[in-house]
């Protein structure tokens, strides 16, 4: 799968999610093209599916916390909701590394076989995200007054930019693996904040 038509998969989710615009909405099933892919494709599929889904249900989560007139009591509820959703989020990255970690296992590595500095999950997180920017600023460049309108369209060209480069880059990443020129290794999360073994705010209690 060419990391454009993964994009369209991102795209078309965030088109799901604003149907209702609610942060509260139950995951919209997969349709269209996507919800006839079998078999082991189609829990690959799936699991990009709630991985998109995850990432605009924190974007909005992110952007309700932001005014300041929020209420401190519901500010917190967000924050804490946030921390979860970044959990989910790192934990279905890793499910993805999982996947192409099988895919490229028993490729054999060429003598100058090099590393990446991102694993091919990571770079399909920025993927995700960069989606959600392209969406919103497709937006903004449409409303407002003139100057908001050019403002915003010159970042919209940028991130169309960033968009050719990054599915270019994830190809060729993927490309490399199946050749046996790069290595894939898996770093498991080392995160802190919310374990209560590390995180001395909380063990200390």
């Amino acid at each position: 799968m060419k990391a454009m038509d993964l994009y369209g998969l991102f795209a078309q989710q965030i088109v799901e999610y604003h149907k209702t615009d609610s942060v509260d909405a139950e995951m919209p099933v997969i349709s269209g093209q996507w919800s006839v892919v079998s078999g082991a494709d189609a829990e690959y599929v799936q699991l990009l599916w709630e991985k998109s889904w995850v990432d605009t249900v924190q974007w909005h989560l992110e952007d309700l916390v932001r005014p300041e007139d929020v209420n401190p009591e519901e500010a917190l509820k967000l924050k804490r909701r946030i921390d979860r959703s970044n959990q989910h989020r790192t934990d279905l990255v890793e499910r993805i590394d999982d996947h192409y970690y099988m895919q490229f296992k028993d490729v054999v590595r060429q003598a100058d076989a090099r590393l990446n500095t991102e694993t091919p999950a990571w770079a399909i997180d920025r993927l995700s995200i960069l989606a959600l920017k392209i969406y919103h600023f497709e937006i903004e460049a449409n409303r407002g007054d003139e100057e908001h309108r050019a403002k915003c369209q010159a970042k919209l060209d940028t991130l169309l930019t960033q968009r050719e480069d990054l599915t270019t880059a994830i190809d060729q990443l993927l490309d490399d693996l199946a050749a046996g020129r790069r290595v894939m290794k898996l770093y498991r999360q080392m995160k802190m904040y919310n374990d209560p073994s590390l995180n001395p705010m909380l063990y200390k209690k």
